[in-house]
């Protein structure tokens, strides 16, 4: 176990250089990037997604204001007719690194890697590491709290069903949950906020954030009560299309064990019901749901949460992510892409770790 925990570690570090290989590939090749972003703003011509003003709109453009860039109109016509100067667009291009080629920008990018020197964000001014940082309570506490509840709702409940099925239970269980799973987490969102959150009928739940303003003034009996109070709408809206997929697997997988040889020799030694299926099914039964654990945490915390985060505007990591991306901001894209690779690769192995801790009978030694 050890040796094959040690490969897996060692597999790490080329696989995410490919990665990020890879996907910087394809951004020399996307449309719009920082330089034309920061253009359009000075020209008028577009906003970016989040109406963010970039330090080198500050620093190159300090000196020119809209009326003062070069072949623009101080009536307030659009600028970009003329164009820009040419120097202002060198000087862009050299304050986002531009104005190196394109292995030189990535093997600089990899040296300050090494060195968890993940840059600054070209539009917020900030550390993306105090930006990560910033974001990952919301991330945390929606992807923590979602898997523990859809783990307590899904393996008792598709247990139930395996040991009652084809009864009552199992087909209206089973109608509530292809209910629940046809409609999308955003839409029963939306729902939960028109129902519960001012929309139109009551007004129980908070709509923004994740604390209230005031919670650092609050008893710590009050700031736990207000922060599940916050958390209450999105995990609902989170757990209620994420629990079928775990119910139905452990279902299938109680009911395939319950059918093999070993719990017919069991029942026949005269143990009790629970016994046999606590006792010597559960165990072999859970060995895949319990060891999707991680990969489903990783899931939620860094894409299933996203439109959850939008809607309930909790600012985490996937909103973060999402508007790098939109806004070309390349050190939070690269940055947020690292930590997203580095984390499933992580978890990946925890899951195969997993697998052995739960059933022994699995062994990734090689034979002999």
């Amino acid at each position: 176990m050890i040796a094959y925990i040690v490969r897996r570690l060692g597999l790490i570090v080329p696989t995410l250089l490919g990665i990020m290989v890879v996907n910087f590939i394809i951004v020399q090749f996307a449309p719009g990037g920082p330089v034309e972003q920061v253009v359009a703003q000075l020209t008028g011509a577009e906003v970016d997604a989040t109406a963010r003003v970039s330090g080198a709109q500050r620093e190159v453009g300090s000196a020119q204001t809209p009326g003062q860039i070069p072949g623009s109109q101080g009536d307030g016509a659009y600028r970009g007719r003329r164009g820009l100067d040419p120097q202002l667009l060198e000087d862009l291009k050299k304050y986002y690194g531009f104005d190196k080629p394109a292995h030189e920008r990535f093997f600089h990018m990899l040296a300050n890697y090494i060195r968890f020197d993940f840059g600054t964000s070209f539009f917020r001014d900030t550390s993306v590491v105090d930006l990560v940082i910033e974001k990952l309570p919301v991330s945390i506490s929606l992807g923590l709290w979602s898997t523990l509840i859809i783990y307590l709702i899904s393996i008792p409940l598709g247990v139930a069903k395996a040991v009652r099925d084809g009864t009552r239970f199992d087909f209206w269980t089973s109608s509530a949950i292809i209910f629940g799973y046809s409609i999308p987490g955003f839409m029963f969102a939306v729902l939960l906020i028109v129902l519960f959150a001012g929309g139109s009928y009551f007004s129980i739940f908070p709509l923004r954030g994740l604390v209230s303003d005031n919670w650092e003034m609050l008893s710590w009996p009050a700031r736990i009560a207000d922060y599940f109070w916050h958390l209450a709408l999105p995990l609902t809206a989170i757990v209620i299309g994420g629990f079928a997929t775990l119910t139905m697997l452990t279902k299938n997988m109680f009911i395939e064990e319950i059918r093999k040889q070993y719990v017919i020799t069991a029942r026949a030694k005269g143990l009790s019901e629970n016994r046999v299926l606590y006792g010597h099914v559960f165990r072999n039964a859970m060995l895949i749901p319990l060891a999707g654990a991680p990969e489903l945490l990783i899931e939620i915390l860094f894409t299933g949460a996203l439109l959850i985060e939008i809607i309930f505007s909790l600012d985490g990591i996937g909103l973060l992510s999402y508007e790098s991306v939109i806004n070309r901001d390349y050190p939070v894209v690269f940055a947020t892409l690292f930590v997203f690779s580095l984390l499933g690769l992580l978890f990946n192995l925890i899951r195969d770790v997993a697998y052995v801790l739960i059933d022994p009978r699995i062994t990734f030694e090689r034979a002999p």
